[in-house]
């Protein structure tokens, strides 16, 4: 079995696989400095085991058959010709970069084409003290969804009740789950094509969208990293575990159509 350590590739080497699974770090490229002083990239990171990586959810990817890979650079025709799935979780705004990468017209039109073509978008933002929502959100407007300023499910400390977010029975994404843990999220609109896909009290927490032969999943938070997928940190009751898993399956679905 694939280990998540030994799969991780960097694009300047990743192999084109039927399923390869490309995690945006050139939007969200927050920088941290390690015991010697040297700075690199963290946060939702594929290769980053403690609680604010991605490790968990790039290895359920790996469980199922698909590669996982990074992109440092900017999004464009050529690179993203390799992926059949491009995430972009929580862009960096002013505060966690000093010099953020925004999204451009180049970007959109090059995801879009992308998408319609056949690739699968997964776009989660943040609340908007969090994250950049304004050029992130031209993007995601192209296919429907708007990231907006309104946020709900503001958790204080450990009040883990207000981040419950029901799902419906018989769910097409989330068929095995009940309840899940999202907190702080950026309240998404949705208008043709998107469809909301999880509601709660009338707000639209996740949404998805066709366009040509691709698909958009959209969501107003990074609720699969570590910290809530691990088991240690929420309470049992919240089955954000199970949900990567599942939403793993549909996403890798949606390449085979």
């Amino acid at each position: 079995m694939k280990t998540l350590l030994s799969a991780i590739l960097v694009m300047a080497t990743f192999h084109v696989s039927a399923q390869t699974v490309l995690l945006d770090s050139y939007f969200n490229n927050e920088q941290k400095k390690d015991s010697t002083g040297k700075t690199y990239s963290w946060h939702y990171k594929w290769s980053e085991t403690p609680q604010s990586g991605f490790s968990m959810f790039g290895q359920e990817f790996l469980n199922n058959g698909a590669d996982t890979a990074t992109l440092y650079e900017a999004p464009t025709a050529a690179n993203l010709k390799k992926a059949a799935i491009y995430i972009i979780v929580d862009a960096d705004n002013a505060k966690e970069n000093p010099s953020p990468n925004l999204v451009t017209q180049t970007h959109i039109d090059a995801i879009y084409k992308w998408v319609e073509n056949g690739g699968v978008l997964v776009m989660m933002g943040n609340d908007s003290a969090n994250a950049e929502l304004h050029q992130f959100s031209k993007l995601s407007q192209k296919f429907g969804i708007t990231f907006t300023d309104r946020s709900r499910n503001m958790v204080k400390g450990k009040d883990f009740p207000t981040g419950a977010v029901l799902i419906p029975a018989n769910h097409p994404i989330f068929p095995s789950i009940k309840k899940a843990y999202l907190k702080e999220i950026s309240i998404l609109e949705v208008k043709p094509p998107a469809k909301a896909s999880v509601t709660m009290s009338d707000d639209v927490i996740m949404a998805v969208s066709k366009v040509g032969k691709g698909t958009v999943f959209a969501v107003g938070d990074p609720w699969l990293y570590n910290e809530y997928v691990d088991g240690k940190r929420i309470p049992a009751d919240y089955e954000n575990p199970a949900a990567v898993k599942d939403l793993v399956k549909w996403l890798l679905q949606q390449c085979k159509r």
